[in-house]
């Protein structure tokens, strides 16, 4: 790699350092900067040729430069002779204006070290073409290297040499004196143009009489820059020292016969004895025959021979020349036609470009691509002309790779994207595009497609031609893939719908409704089902073919993998639309039956999607309903194990129960619990009969709610929050035993989180999983509003609770059994009794409960769950009535 950097360095410091040497101080530099050494030419290929440019302009040419150091060795006088003769001949091409000349852009200019002129862009000389490679910067160019000249070119180049030599000889009166493949430039077009004027020579007889021109001897000790090239001079110059026109014609064969010959001369002279060498030629071009131009194409042969032929009345002038059959190439004809454009009218312009496409596929490219193409993009500045120049220009890009048509055709097509008047004109040149399309978006980088190609389509798509836009509704589908999203969705897509809505023609819409449904993969499936589906309702006609567009974008969106309609959509917007237009009467049997196919399909898959939703609906209900079952029978076998700690929690209930109901203020705290022992233990049995036979009755309560919610202790302040599988959540259980059964207990709660389920079994007594707590407050048992039958209600008197005062603290404030007894009647029997349509509480539920608030709240000696320092409330006073023993035993005796 350094290596290559090297070199390459070294390249371009070598060139830099030769144009700055050879045009470094030049006038010229001025206003032209100077670039690559590209050739050589004159004579002598002495002119090295730099491509460059104009600085105020941009404008490129050519910078013909001539080095002094060249001329070193001779002395003073030889040099102003060399230079006086360069001069000369740069002097004459500078007066001289014709399409067959080299165009000088500026006159010679002198400086101390060169001269120097700028003319046309060049590509090189005659001579560099067919291999002289002198005075050419090394390595050669592969541009020159390879450059091959096809038949099309070689003809016409020497049809142009003769027609600037018979604009010398008819016209300027003069002869050139030196034509040569030198003198003979090939310019960026590849043109054939005559240059090389320092030894032309002008008639001196006036120009009504027969021209006379004058001729030097030869002088053999000029410097060779200061003489002609013998190997291209007529005989006559030296050996009878004369000239004339014809003298150009037996130069112009000799270049004939170079051209076919690789560049070799006919004859090779020797410069050191060159009227012998002469004399030798004489000879031979008197015995000249066919063998030794074989290599010339035969249509020419005679024609060349006819030029070397001795004596120079026998030649053939330019003029005849001309008009030689060989000449008469449909190639030929085609670019020197293109020569001549300028001179021709509109209609004959039109008639020639409409024949165009049948002569350029059978003209090589390179011809193509410098000759005829910039001839073409010359005449977009004729807005009548465009619709006639752009096919055959596209038609050229065809056959360009990318980088050429960007480089090439592109930067010229851009004001044509954007030409809109004459409106007949503007018309054509967008069918014209729109044809060639898919050619304009494979070649056109992105931003210019966006930019110019994207914009014409939309101008397509609103132009009031109708046929305009079936073209343009019919060939977007060839290319939808070209173009980027944002410009689909954002510009092309809307511009289709209201192409669609707003046309009065049936063809335009049924061909818009035909291009989206050809659109629709390039798109998202949501853009599909939020604008082009709703879009479809809108369309106001009924036609058979509108219909069968519609229903043509409802299949393939349906249908499609990418796409896919929602069943929401279908069962909501998709199907109310398609019934109805299968129902209208201009539809046909095979029409309607097409609609119907595919109603039945959507309605196919809605009942297919939809029921498998349900199926699996249903399965997870199912599994969620076996997974309760579950639980349950986990509750119930766990309630089997615990029965047997129900007994002891039952002891220690009884232990404390007595307390509770029949507590005095005078008895001492030992005293009163070994008294009421015996009294509580029978209470409490009387309790638990009772209470199971209440439930039991609630079991045979008809019409039971799915569940029942428990209030909130008010008086008793136990708290106890169950949580079951039927409904999750927590309930608070409240004593609901009977109307006249009221009693208070120590103001503190314990919450119980269970898993059992209250309606599990209505004969099963066991114990509830609980978590031992000092929840802030203790909820009461609420009075039972609603005595039972037969039960007597006896008046409430104050009860002594001072037993509980040692366990609980402090005293609270006091709650009469007349203030619980005011409560509504059966405000909290009615929360207890299970609703309508529920489970029944069984009898083994309460007495779980029940056990658990004796187990949890007044569990003393012997229990592990009973520890005093977890209530952290201070203790209350419980007042109740003294009869309570008795009215239990009045309720449940």
């Amino acid at each position: 790699m350094e290596s290559m950097l090297n070199k390459l360095k070294s390249t371009v410091t070598k060139v830099t350092a030769d144009v700055t040497s050879a045009v470094m101080g030049n006038p010229v530099t001025r206003e032209f900067d100077v670039g690559r050494h590209i050739a050589s030419g004159g004579n002598g290929l002495a002119w090295k040729i730099f491509n460059g440019t104009k600085k105020s302009t941009k404008q490129e040419v050519a910078v013909f430069v001539f080095d002094k150091k060249l001329i070193d060795k001779y002395q003073k006088f030889e040099k102003d002779q060399i230079i006086d003769s360069l001069k000369r001949g740069v002097q004459q091409l500078t007066r001289l204006r014709h399409p067959r000349l080299l165009t000088v852009q500026h006159p010679l200019e002198e400086s101390r070290d060169c001269l120097a002129f700028c003319t046309e862009p060049v590509f090189a000389s005659l001579a560099n073409v067919l291999g002289n490679w002198e005075n050419l910067p090394s390595p050669i160019s592969p541009d020159i290297k390879d450059y091959k000249l096809y038949d099309v070119e070689t003809k016409y180049g020497l049809l142009q040499v003769s027609e600037g030599l018979s604009f010398l000889h008819s016209s300027v009166k003069m002869v050139h004196g030196n034509i040569t493949p030198e003198n003979i430039i090939l310019n960026k077009s590849g043109a054939w143009k005559i240059m090389g004027f320092d030894f032309c020579v002008s008639s001196t007889n006036p120009s009504e009489q027969e021209p006379k021109f004058p001729c030097k001897e030869w002088d053999p000790n000029l410097p060779s820059l200061c003489l002609p090239n013998p190997e291209y001079l007529a005989p006559e110059y030296i050996l009878s020292v004369s000239c004339e026109t014809a003298s150009d014609m037996y130069s112009l064969g000799t270049v004939m016969y170079a051209v076919f010959n690789k560049g070799k001369p006919i004859f090779e002279v020797n410069k050191q004895d060159i009227y012998k060498s002469f004399s030798r030629q004489l000879d031979q071009l008197s015995r000249l025959g066919s063998s030794s131009l074989t290599n010339i194409p035969e249509e020419v042969r005679e024609h060349v021979k006819l030029l070397l032929n001795v004596t120079p009345t026998v030649r053939p002038d330019a003029d005849q020349m001309t008009k030689i059959p060989f000449f008469d190439d449909v190639g030929a004809v085609t670019l020197q036609y293109f020569d001549t454009l300028f001179q021709r009218d509109n209609l004959q312009k039109s008639q020639f470009f409409k024949g165009l496409p049948k002569v350029l596929p059978k003209l090589p490219k390179r011809v193509i691509v410098q000759r005829i193409l910039p001839c073409l993009t010359s005449e977009f500045v004729n807005p009548d002309m465009v619709p006639f120049v752009l096919p055959n220009v596209l038609l050229i890009a065809e056959e360009c790779t990318k980088e050429e048509y960007v480089k090439l055709i592109l930067p010229e097509l851009g004001p044509v994207f954007k030409q809109q008047e004459p409106i007949q004109a503007s018309n054509m040149i967008l069918l014209i595009f729109l044809q060639k399309m898919d050619l304009l978006l494979t070649k056109t980088p992105p931003d210019e497609i966006k930019n110019s190609v994207l914009p014409m389509v939309y101008r397509a798509l609103e132009a009031p031609s109708i046929q305009i836009q079936e073209l343009c509704l019919n060939i977007i589908p060839t290319f939808a893939n070209l173009i980027d999203y944002p410009s689909m969705k954002n510009a092309l897509i809307p511009r289709i719908k209201n192409a669609c809505l707003q046309t009065s023609s049936l063809a335009v819409r049924v061909n818009s409704l035909v291009c989206l449904g050809k659109i629709l993969e390039y798109l998202d499936k949501w853009f599909v089902l939020d604008d082009i589906l709703p879009f479809l309702q809108q369309i106001p006609s009924k036609e058979p073919a509108v219909l069968m567009g519609i229903l043509g974008i409802y299949k393939c969106t349906f249908t499609h993998k990418k796409l896919g309609i929602t069943k929401e959509q279908l069962a909501g917007k998709v199907l109310p639309h398609l019934i109805p237009l299968s129902i209208e009467n201009n539809l046909n049997l095979n029409q309607f039956n097409s609609f119907i196919s595919v109603i039945k399909e959507m309605l196919n898959r809605l009942e297919s999607e939809h029921k498998t939703k349900l199926e699996q609906l249903h399965i997870m209900q199912e599994q969620q309903k076996s997974l309760d079952i579950g639980n349950q029978m986990n509750v119930s076998e766990e309630a089997k194990v615990t029965n047997t700690g129900n007994q002891q929690i039952d002891k220690v209930f009884n232990n404390i129960g007595a307390d509770l109901l029949t507590g005095s203020e005078s008895e001492n705290k030992e005293d009163g619990l070994q008294s009421k022992h015996k009294r509580t233990k029978d209470l409490t049995d009387t309790l638990m009969d009772n209470m199971s036979s209440l439930t039991s009755l609630s079991v045979s309560t008809p019409k039971s709610s799915a569940s029942s919610t428990f209030t909130s202790i008010p008086s008793m302040g136990i708290g106890m929050m169950f949580s079951t599988p039927t409904d999750n959540t927590k309930r608070n259980l409240t004593n609901g035993l009977n109307a006249n059964m009221g009693f208070q207990t120590s103001g503190f709660n314990m919450p119980v989180n269970t898993n059992q389920n209250f309606y599990s079994s209505p004969s099963t007594v066991g114990v509830t999983k609980m978590t031992l707590g000092t929840p802030p407050t203790l909820p009461n048992f609420n009075a039972l509003s609603v005595p039972p039958a037969g039960a007597k209600q006896s008046q409430q008197r104050p009860t002594d609770m001072s037993a509980l005062n040692n366990l609980f603290g402090p005293q609270k404030p006091k709650v009469s059994m007349n203030q619980l007894s005011q409560q509504k009647p059966n405000q909290w029997l009615n929360q207890f009794v299970p609703p309508q349509g529920s489970p029944a509480m069984g009898s083994s539920v309460i007495g779980t409960q029940m056990n658990v608030i004796g187990q949890s709240a007044f569990g003393m000696q012997g229990n592990p769950f009973f520890n005093p320092q977890n209530f952290a409330q201070p203790p209350t006073t419980m007042t109740s009535s003294s009869s309570a023993s008795n009215d239990l035993k009045d309720l449940f005796g």
